[in-house]
């Protein structure tokens, strides 16, 4: 059945648990992350760093858990070209506050298409396009200015003061999650227009890829 975008709530990490140290990823359907003690438990959303480019700074769910380890939902890490045998360490931290970012409108995404390069070999008349990766996503709402001096106004104005890495969270109508890894920028000059509320715009640039989960 196809999903309508009315419905689909906001919201994005304002609190992390302290960062614990990954000491390998396996290569695996689904990632197993080693994690001495990490007390992690099953639905929990955590941001790993690795020593892997096409992993680093993505958010995946906790789909099943051991004392040291845990299993990182849907992420396919089988192909060692892309991810090589012994070098995805690095660090993981738990989401542990999503705070619901309400009263949005207008939003618009762009990015996340693939890049291409083209390239014609001397002793060929055909070119070739060849994918060179992704460009970065880029996001953009606005909300009702009255939020100001609100939670999730402040939220807001916190992290675009330290432009730190966070998660914006979408959950759509049926309850499926998409993660985006990102930085967040919030204009608090309103925006004013004839006929309209006053608005602020919120920037997200993403860094890192987006992980969807089914509900």
């Amino acid at each position: 059945m196809a999903t309508l975008p009315s419905g689909t709530i906001i919201s994005v990490a304002t609190a992390f648990a302290a960062a614990k140290t990954v000491s390998d990823i396996s290569n695996a359907a689904e990632a197993v992350v080693s994690c001495t003690a990490h007390g992690y438990s099953v639905d929990d959303i955590v941001q790993i760093y690795s020593g892997w480019g096409r992993l680093n700074r993505r958010a995946v769910r906790v789909k099943s858990v051991l004392t040291d380890s845990f299993v990182a939902e849907s992420i396919d890490t089988t192909n060692t070209e892309f991810f090589p045998a012994g070098s995805g360490g690095g660090t993981v931290r738990k989401v542990t506050t999503f705070t619901q970012i309400p009263k949005y409108l207008n939003p618009s995404q762009s990015g996340g298409d693939p890049k291409n390069v083209t390239v014609r070999f001397m002793d060929e008349d055909t070119d070739l396009n060849l994918n060179d990766g992704f460009n970065a996503v880029i996001e953009s709402f606005e909300i009702d200015s009255d939020q100001f001096g609100s939670a999730s106004y402040t939220a807001m104005r916190t992290l675009t003061d330290v432009q730190s890495d966070t998660v914006l969270k979408k959950t759509l109508k049926s309850g499926a999650m998409i993660f985006t890894p990102c930085t967040l920028a919030l204009n608090e000059n309103p925006k004013m227009s004839n006929g309209a509320i006053l608005t602020n715009v919120v920037s997200i640039n993403g860094n890192g890829r987006i992980t969807r989960y089914a509900a």
